[in-house]
């Protein structure tokens, strides 16, 4: 390799992305920064912003600014269509093109919906700034519609609330909305007594939260039950429409309805022309490289990854991370010389749930927590994760604001992203 011309291109600034071109610091490289968006997103707490408890601000950061003292990073917003395997090039969707020796690519997930993409439109998913901010206007807006409704069917429908999926983020968002509901804006509207809001947590399986261990599902329910969220399990969906939600042989009339039920990879193996797993996860190497083409790298939730038992590596940021990392050392090598293949070993630290304001639940294997000791634990976890003192203490004080006084300050109604309600 001619170390002073090497040229890695990095497409996607997520959790993967970031850790891979952080990892890279002080390798003989030129670095290529590529995104479709100007920001960098932590996802784990997107659902605070959807559910008026985070600001967008404290949540996402311009790649830009990361990047900054990176001399070596150059950083483009663009949105990419395709990888020319054989011309060693990334295609973008202008027309335009940038060459690369090695190819990281970090593309993330997208929402999945069974083969059923006509529901999209009336369950909207959560895996952007823009997804947040049009589930926050739509939870908002059922509420002002409400207070004009006098038809008490369509009011009800309006005061019903349907999450699909009882995964980590459909848990989260259940927990948050109801105490929005019940407590935060109790006494604020006059027609309406919106603890009178029903908040229904659907999951097609036998429990909630399948990763975790079976006593943390069941902590869970009952911990979601108290707070007055309904738990449905084991009927699937078989319906969404702008009049509720089908499981089952069951009609759900709710006029907001959120997607965390499932998701699929990014094109990433469509531009790439390789197999993939029912999700679109390519199927990479042990070393996370694509067949065929040891100078191209997927991780996170683009990458379908085995442990040695054979199960799937999460689609976590941790995860992602270590990843990055992993890519990062192994270029380094190669620069050096050392062209040996490097098998991926994924350390799990466990699974983190939050229920409300003053539970969660917490499986790091060798111990189990839940109640508010796990949800301190868990939101000093996230605290650490975050990039930048300012927005730790942003966040802090945000966090504590709301567990003493119950109030959230981001409940502005912004974006007509549609008028569906």
């Amino acid at each position: 390799m001619n170390e002073s011309s090497h040229h890695v291109v990095v497409v996607g600034a997520g959790f993967g992305g970031l850790e891979f071109t952080r990892a890279l610091a002080g390798a003989p490289v030129r670095i290529t920064m590529i995104d479709k968006r100007n920001h960098h997103l932590f996802q784990p707490l997107l659902y605070q912003v959807a559910t008026t408890a985070l600001a967008t601000s404290e949540v996402a950061w311009p790649i830009r600014h990361l990047l900054r003292k990176r001399k070596d990073v150059t950083t483009l917003l663009a949105t990419v269509s395709g990888v020319d395997r054989v011309g060693k090039r990334v295609l973008f969707d202008d027309g335009g093109a940038v060459a690369y020796d090695t190819l990281l690519l970090a593309t993330g997930a997208r929402h999945a919906y069974f083969g059923h993409d006509e529901w999209e439109p009336f369950a909207p998913g959560l895996k952007t700034l823009e997804d947040a901010t049009t589930i926050r206007r739509r939870i908002l807006l059922a509420f002002e519609q409400a207070e004009r409704e006098t038809d008490p069917a369509k009011r009800q429908a309006l005061l019903t609330l349907a999450i699909v999926g009882g995964g980590p983020t459909g848990v989260e968002l259940a927990g948050t909305i109801v105490e929005l509901a019940h407590d935060m804006l109790r006494g604020e509207f006059r027609n309406i007594d919106t603890r009178q809001t029903r908040v229904v947590l659907i999951e097609a399986g036998d429990r909630i939260l399948p990763n975790f261990a079976q006593e943390l599902s069941g902590y869970a329910s009952k911990a979601l039950e108290r707070l007055g969220v309904t738990v449905e399990l084991g009927r699937p969906v078989t319906c969404c429409d702008a009049e509720g939600v089908v499981f089952g042989d069951t009609h759900l009339p709710a006029r907001t309805i959120l997607w965390a039920a499932g998701v699929a990879a990014s094109p990433a193996a469509e531009w790439l022309g390789v197999a993939a797993d029912r999700a679109g996860r390519v199927l990479v190497e042990p070393d996370l490289t694509v067949p065929g083409s040891p100078e191209i790298f997927v991780v996170g939730d683009a990458a379908h990854v085995l442990r040695p038992d054979g199960r799937m590596v999460p689609g976590v940021a941790p995860a992602a991370k270590q990843q990055g990392r992993h890519v990062a050392a192994t270029i380094k090598a190669r620069l050096a010389g050392d062209m040996t293949p490097r098998p991926f070993r994924y350390k799990h630290d466990g699974d983190l749930a939050t229920i409300g304001k003053r539970a969660a639940a917490i499986d790091f294997g060798w111990i189990k927590l839940t109640g508010r000791l796990a949800w301190w634990l868990w939101g000093l976890a996230h605290i650490y994760f975050l990039i930048g003192f300012r927005n730790r203490l942003a966040v802090s004080l945000s966090w504590l604001w709301i567990y003493a006084t119950g109030q959230r300050s981001a409940r502005l109604i912004t974006q007509g992203d549609d008028d569906r309600n």
